[in-house]
């Protein structure tokens, strides 16, 4: 009996022995955190390649919808995978994969590389699908040869370049249904007469919201029509938004130049019920 306690007792001892593992010394300690940091930078590189990646608005081309300081996430399973989802295109990956039936839709916006010069990240919003016309005349978006309206809903005095501009905001509704703001500084303006332009299979055609303030599809030496391939994903949703004057290390800064309103806010565009 006396011999079974004694068994037992040892079998404690040595359980709580397990229990009380000796401190790691300084190398193992060193040793684990670089394996725990590897595998944090493993996790966001994935997250960032097959998720969403982080992109920041440098310039008012897309206004009001995207104001300079803000930061979105681009959603990169939406269109499928090409090299360009991937760092520095070096995927070796022909056109795009992982489809599925998912297409670019009109009103789409969307990250894309510049066809003229692939490092270069560009955010625009769809308005032409792969066969489609698109011309503006006297300010005005044509598709397929059919004037799209825009409602009116006033007068906007915002900031470009430093100077205060007076804007006409509209309400413009894209076919199929799109319903999103546009600014306008008058319909006169360099690119508000264009040539008719034909959407070539594979491509699509897009345009900034602020629409006298921004280089895209209308300027053809520029961007032109966007290859399906460069598209990098769809704007999904805003995380950080600051006024401008700070970025988003600069965190002493935060408290007064954070645009609270606009955290969290969706870039999905909203669509009527009829399709």
């Amino acid at each position: 009996m006396a011999k079974q306690k004694d068994t037992e007792i040892e079998e404690v001892e040595a359980a709580a022995e397990e229990k009380h593992e000796p401190p790691m010394s300084a190398r193992e300690e060193w040793t684990e955190f670089f394996r725990t940091a590897v595998i944090a930078v493993i996790l966001a590189l994935v997250i960032r390649t097959f998720l969403f990646e982080p992109f920041n608005i440098p310039s008012g081309s897309m206004k009001p919808t995207l104001e300079v300081g803000d930061y979105l996430f681009v959603y990169k399973p939406a269109y499928g995978y090409s090299r360009y989802s991937f760092p520095m295109g070096l995927a070796p990956i022909e056109g795009r994969v992982w489809t599925g039936d998912r297409e670019p839709r009109r009103g789409d916006v969307i990250v894309f590389k510049l066809p003229t010069n692939p490092s270069i990240d560009y955010i625009k919003r769809i308005v032409g699908l792969p066969g489609d016309t698109v011309q503006v005349i006297e300010g005005e978006l044509y598709i397929n040869r059919r004037k799209v309206p825009r409602e009116m809903v006033g007068l906007k005095q915002i900031e470009e370049n430093g100077y205060p501009v007076t804007m006409t905001e509209y309400i413009e509704t894209l076919p199929g249904g799109v319903m999103h703001r546009i600014y306008e500084e008058a319909d006169d303006r360099q690119l508000d007469n264009t040539e008719e332009y034909v959407v070539p299979e594979g491509h699509y055609f897009a345009m900034g919201d602020n629409r006298d303030n921004s280089q895209d599809s209308r300027v053809t030496s520029m961007v032109g029509y966007i290859p399906l391939e460069n598209i990098v994903g769809r704007a999904s949703f805003l995380f950080f938004s600051t006024n401008g004057y700070a970025s988003l290390a600069e965190f002493w800064k935060w408290p007064w130049t954070i645009r609270y309103s606009r955290l969290f806010q969706s870039i999905e565009p909203v669509r009527s019920e009829v399709e």
